[in-house]
């Protein structure tokens, strides 16, 4: 099965996500369970939560299709030991309410390194937040996304990823995404068929194919290699809409959200149909 939709808009309370996606034909769907923008926010009401979870059940919508994204204030990698347990526990009120939503995943950027620390120190630091993360909840897992490498981001080499999730203590409650984007901008040619292939034979070697929880849709308005994160409509940059039929085509990809970031969201109901007519 081929779960395809968007990251759609939580505006009024998270109980409206559920019919965003549905409007939009949508069959996952990402949202924020919170204002991205800011660091705190009030706990769920019972309202709210119970809610989402009937709105979720009548739209058809199981927790497997449902990829929520944290704040983009978080830096689990930040130097700063003050600053990044304010990250940790931001992410850790993140994971609880995605808990109380029924929720199973939450999608991170794993942190950047801010020019005050080695990568591989930044990578180490991740882990070791996610660590107190996984400590400190339950039920739910963290997703690491990978990054185009834009400005002192970590993240968008494999290893990267491989080299954090070698030091997680919980390995059943980590995973991954990856976005289309990111990945090409990062240097991964993953327009050519040949390409393709070459970078899933590194995913397996390196991360390993179990991990791999979800995927981001998107094309790039930048060329390969360029590290800079700029996301294109389907068919509109330079991954070209043959990559996507590849995609959607390729049996590693079922039974994840396949999720649509790109940036004309009145342009999604045709780009779902798009690639549901690839499937």
């Amino acid at each position: 099965m081929k779960y395809i939709g968007a990251h759609v808009s939580a505006s009024g309370g998270v109980q409206n996500a559920p019919q965003n996606a549905k409007t939009i034909a949508a069959t996952a769907f990402a949202l924020f369970t919170k204002n991205q923008r800011q660091w705190t926010a009030k706990d769920l009401s019972a309202e709210e939560i119970g809610d989402f979870k009937k709105n979720c059940i009548d739209a058809g919508f199981a927790p497997c299709q449902i990829l929520p994204h944290d704040s983009y204030l978080i830096n689990l990698g930040n130097p700063d030991a003050e600053k990044r347990a304010k990250s940790v526990a931001s992410f850790i009120h993140e994971t609880r309410r995605c808990h109380d939503l029924g929720l199973t995943m939450l999608n991170l950027h794993p942190g950047s390194h801010l020019n005050e620390t080695a990568p591989e120190g930044c990578l180490d630091l991740i882990a070791e937040s996610l660590n107190t993360v996984l400590r400190e909840t339950r039920g739910v897992t963290a997703v690491i996304e990978n990054t185009a490498g834009q400005g002192t981001n970590m993240g968008f080499a494999l290893w990267h990823i491989a080299h954090i999730i070698e030091r997680i203590e919980d390995k059943s409650r980590v995973g991954v995404c990856i976005d289309t984007c990111h990945t090409f901008a990062a240097g991964y040619d993953i327009a050519s068929p040949e390409g393709y292939e070459a970078f899933w034979q590194e995913f397996d070697s390196l991360i390993g194919r179990d991990y791999l929880r979800a995927m981001h849709l998107n094309d790039c308005l930048k060329p390969r290699g360029s590290r800079v994160d700029r996301h294109a409509p389907l068919g509109q940059g330079t991954l070209g809409i043959d990559a996507f039929r590849r995609i959607v085509q390729d049996p590693r990809t079922d039974n994840i959200p396949l999720i649509l970031e790109t940036p004309d969201e009145s342009l999604w109901p045709d780009e779902i149909a798009l690639l549901k007519s690839f499937a």
